[in-house]
């Protein structure tokens, strides 16, 4: 497989900058940071519900006088899941069952305990499923792409929908088909989740996950971590004795598979939801910041990671744009559909220069007041939507305008401004082009 030996470099180059980094010198700017306006739903982060699960998106800016949308490309991560993973499920249970049978919990603690019981019964066999509210985000999903868009939509038109191999992703898909085929039945529908595909749809860039996972990058997360480590006074809250806490739990243990089981119940439509009552807004915020952190060490643009990451995506993109190209020399509406995970949309965002969320930041202190928010980009359910726009009867791709949806929401670009969310095209294939040309891999995987 090919790789970009200038990516090599500026990894490198990223870890020596990273290990750099005088920790001391940040410390003293942590106190100034104030939590964003968000819903313990959304501190989330990964796990925050597709917000137009039972909300209405924002109302969408009219085409230029002229134009209407004849294409879509898109890339969508699953919806909510189960965890992934047994372990936030039977730890917490084990923990407070002791604690339990030790006759050390209180009110909270049993009604904890009890819910934890119930999902962890719940859960079994179904490790990184999809859940019901996450078929029902995609059902929604495809539906309003119909009704969005029905000159792109229509009885003549070709969809072609992949997934990738993993089970959550390959429901998600056909959810979606069925929202769109709950609006237009005659919709022409290829579907296909294959390990061929897997090179763009779900890209293994391995000097980048080499890095993303290497001691550099878990020792700047390590020393970011430890200065926003919260107190642990959840604990008093669902144990009686503060002894037995102190010397029979390790609660550090226990918060780090606790809130992310409880952060999932709203994944689905049966489940308590019991964060507020246990945590803090501060104890919520802590878990966020820290999280949120990782996820733009994992996808996002700095110095810190040798401004690589987001080229892991470079290969998607690739496939969009020449899957964008087929589609302007055809007279026919089309529509080319991706499902995927967060490990991809997250980076691509970024590759793509979504909003603001391509900006490069080097202090990971500065992503909160940055309004670099996770839960904005990877929401259970997160897609994006590229919507192409010409004159009716033209092929020619200097007259096709393109706007895009960060989920749902009209997103900025890099290059190519027109008037309001649309931008032209040719510009802004250029530009992608361009910056992505030395990441672009083989197409044969094995190579």
């Amino acid at each position: 497989m090919r790789y970009n030996r200038l990516g090599t470099v500026l990894i490198s180059a990223g870890l020596s900058a990273l290990m750099l980094v005088p920790s001391e010198a940040k410390r003293n700017n942590v106190a100034a940071v104030q939590p964003l306006t968000a819903t313990s739903h959304q501190m989330g982060g990964n796990y925050y519900c597709y917000p137009y699960l039972r909300e209405t998106p924002p109302a969408q800016t009219p085409a230029p006088e002229g134009y209407e949308p004849f294409h879509m490309e898109h890339y969508s991560r699953h919806g909510s899941r189960w965890h992934i993973g047994y372990d936030h499920y039977n730890q917490p249970y084990e923990v407070l069952s002791r604690a339990d049978r030790a006759g050390k919990l209180t009110p909270l603690g049993k009604r904890t305990l009890e819910a934890v019981g119930r999902i962890r019964e719940a859960a079994q066999g179904r490790e990184g499923e999809l859940s019901d509210l996450g078929a029902l985000q995609h059902q929604g999903i495809g539906r309003r792409m119909a009704l969005n868009y029905p000159t792109i939509f229509t009885d003549s038109t070709n969809l072609d929908a992949r997934s990738t191999v993993v089970i959550r992703s390959i429901l998600s898909m056909f959810n979606g088909l069925n929202g769109i085929q709950s609006q237009v039945p005659g919709i022409r529908i290829k579907s296909d989740a294959s390990r061929a595909d897997m090179w763009y749809m779900s890209y293994d860039d391995k000097p980048v996950v080499s890095f993303a996972w290497g001691e550099g990058s878990k020792q700047l997360r390590k020393e970011f971590d430890a200065r926003h480590k919260q107190d642990n006074e959840f604990l008093g809250r669902l144990v009686s004795d503060a002894a037995y806490a102190r010397d029979s739990i390790d609660a550090d243990r226990l918060y780090s598979h606790l809130m992310p089981l409880l952060m999932n119940c709203q994944s689905h439509s049966d489940q308590p939801w019991l964060v507020d009552e246990i945590f803090t807004p501060q104890e919520i915020h802590s878990r966020w910041v820290r999280r949120n952190a990782e996820w733009f060490v994992l996808g996002g643009n700095s110095k810190l990671t040798g401004n690589r990451h987001p080229f892991s995506q470079a290969n998607v993109l690739a496939n969009i744009i020449a899957s964008a190209d087929t589609a302007i020399n055809s007279r026919r509406p089309s529509v080319n559909l991706r499902y995927g995970h967060d490990t991809i949309i997250l980076p691509l965002a970024v590759l793509m220069e979504l909003d603001d969320y391509g900006q490069e930041i080097n202090d990971l202190e500065e992503l909160e007041s940055k309004g670099w928010c996770d839960y904005d980009i990877i929401p259970m359910g997160a897609n994006i939507q590229i919507v192409f726009y010409r004159r009716p009867g033209s092929t020619s791709a200097d007259d096709v305008l393109v706007k895009v949806l960060l989920n749902e929401r009209e997103a900025r670009l890099p290059a190519g401004h027109v008037t309001g969310p649309y931008y032209s095209w040719k510009a802004l294939k250029e530009y992608y082009g361009r910056k992505i040309a030395p990441y672009v891999t083989a197409r044969n995987p094995m190579q």
